[in-house]
């Protein structure tokens, strides 16, 4: 039956559950997922993460322990026009502990690291690495990396 004020009356939990409900759960909805990201190159440049996205993103400064740096040219236009060059920093592992990549741990949401996905997608692949400080991170290697 329904009131004059438009609420079913006469049955308990028509209107939706009760308060006191056990099917609703005390819990907090889940926050968005957070991805650790090392970023050894363009991620970090404040123009890029503007592009991506829409500002700047928390980032820590780690390194990567026994990779050195390389050079990859990139053929996407918007990438290019999002970095300011075509020449963008590479990575190889070169298995010496003396070799030091530094840079930094970006923290992001999924929708940013699909954003991130596109735009590193015409040279690099994402992968798992652990880096010097013992955290595990997604980073961005160039196709031939390995």
């Amino acid at each position: 039956m329904t009131g004059t004020d438009g609420f079913d009356r006469g049955v308990p939990g028509a209107d939706g559950p009760l308060l006191d409900d056990p099917s609703i759960g005390d819990e907090p909805a889940a926050a968005p997922a957070a991805h650790a990201v090392f970023s050894f190159g363009t991620l970090r440049q404040e123009s890029v993460q503007q592009t991506l996205y829409g500002g700047t993103v928390p980032t820590v400064p780690d390194a990567l322990v026994g990779w050195r740096l390389t050079t990859v040219r990139i053929t996407d236009p918007a990438v290019i026009a999002a970095s300011g060059s075509d020449l963008h920093p590479g990575i190889e592992r070169s298995g010496d502990v003396a070799d030091r990549v530094d840079g930094g741990v970006l923290t992001l949401d999924d929708e940013a690291l699909a954003a991130t996905d596109r735009y590193e997608s015409v040279g690099y692949e994402r992968t798992t690495i652990v880096l010097a400080s013992g955290r595990e991170a997604w980073i961005y290697v160039p196709r031939t990396a390995g």
